[in-house]
């Protein structure tokens, strides 16, 4: 964790390395907020107003930010303008600074904080995202005990769940949250393979360049994504990492079994056909939840699962 004497003199804290196992639950804290921030102090800061503000037990929230260490300045913001402000909600944070490694590899910051968290669920946020809905974390709460990946209402009109919240139970039997880049492409399809995608009514509004206008900056336009190149063995869509989701969707799902759930969809996904034997295509669910038909490509990309 970053003391906050030794960011002041900007020297060399601490370097976060991803632990082998996860942290011991907390049971005074039921959300863990991943916040990965990199060079945006003001959105940073609006994005944990907004879910602290409009949280109905922020005592009962926990906020891991990860900074890389050349981003002194958003550093240094954050502990003079945003830290007394949590302090003084006695929300628990834990600042961990990184070495930079960039965007392409955000899903190891992301493990990394989720390895550190302590609480029930994890949500995994953006610095540019604002949170809409009061009490949202009631929403979340609700859920209780039950193993499932909790999609927002965004502004994105996407299948995918764009700021996945999923029980400490996922990180503790995959031992990660995604292996991949895409996080939220990794999460979502995963979780839609398994049927176990539920909407929550909370609405996050997203405020990407591209969808509102806001933060046109150096990080929005240096964004290098592993995908639309499926011959690339690294590409989020290439046999390797079609496979791979496959394979965590099956360790998962014993867990699920051990639950008592129903694997129909599953099950006749893996095989492409119903008990009658009639085709039956696993992503048939995900693609009613795609009201923006934003997954044209997806079809020839991923139909073939293995």
């Amino acid at each position: 964790m970053l003391e906050r004497e030794i960011l002041k003199k900007q020297t060399s804290p601490e370097i976060a390395v991803e632990p082998h196992t996860l942290s011991e639950r907390d049971p005074t804290v039921d959300i863990s907020i991943l916040l990965p921030v990199r060079s945006r102090p003001e959105p940073m800061k609006k994005c944990l107003h907004s879910l602290i503000d409009l949280a109905k037990k922020p005592e009962r929230i926990e906020v891991l930010i990860a900074f890389d260490d050349d981003d002194i300045d958003t550093i240094n913001y954050f502990f003079e303008n945003i830290a007394p402000y949590l302090d003084n909600l006695k929300v628990r944070y834990n600042a961990m600074q990184f070495k930079r490694m960039g965007y392409i590899r955000l899903n190891e910051y992301l493990n990394t904080l989720a390895k550190n968290s302590h609480g029930a669920w994890m949500f995994f946020c953006n610095d540019d995202a604002v949170m809409i809905t009061k009490n949202w974390d009631q929403a979340i709460i609700d859920y209780g005990t039950e193993f499932a990946l909790l999609r927002t209402e965004t502004n994105h009109s996407h299948p995918y769940a764009i700021f996945p919240i999923v029980p400490r139970k996922w990180v503790e039997i995959t031992g990660h949250l995604s292996p991949h880049q895409l996080n939220d492409a990794w999460i979502s399809q995963v979780a839609w393979m398994l049927d176990i995608v539920k909407n929550i009514p909370v609405l996050i509004i997203h405020e990407r360049y591209d969808l509102t206008g806001k933060n046109g900056d150096e990080v929005f336009n240096n964004r290098p994504m592993l995908e639309g190149n499926p011959s690339d063995p690294r590409d989020f869509h290439h046999p390797i990492w079609r496979k791979a989701r496959v394979c965590e969707c099956l360790k998962l799902s014993k867990y699920l079994k051990s639950l008592g759930k129903d694997l129909t969809h599953f099950n006749y996904g893996l095989v492409g056909k119903d008990a009658d034997g009639n085709e039956y295509n696993i992503w048939c669910k995900m693609f009613l939840a795609d009201s923006g038909k934003r997954i044209k490509e997806f079809t020839a990309w991923d139909q073939q699962i293995l």
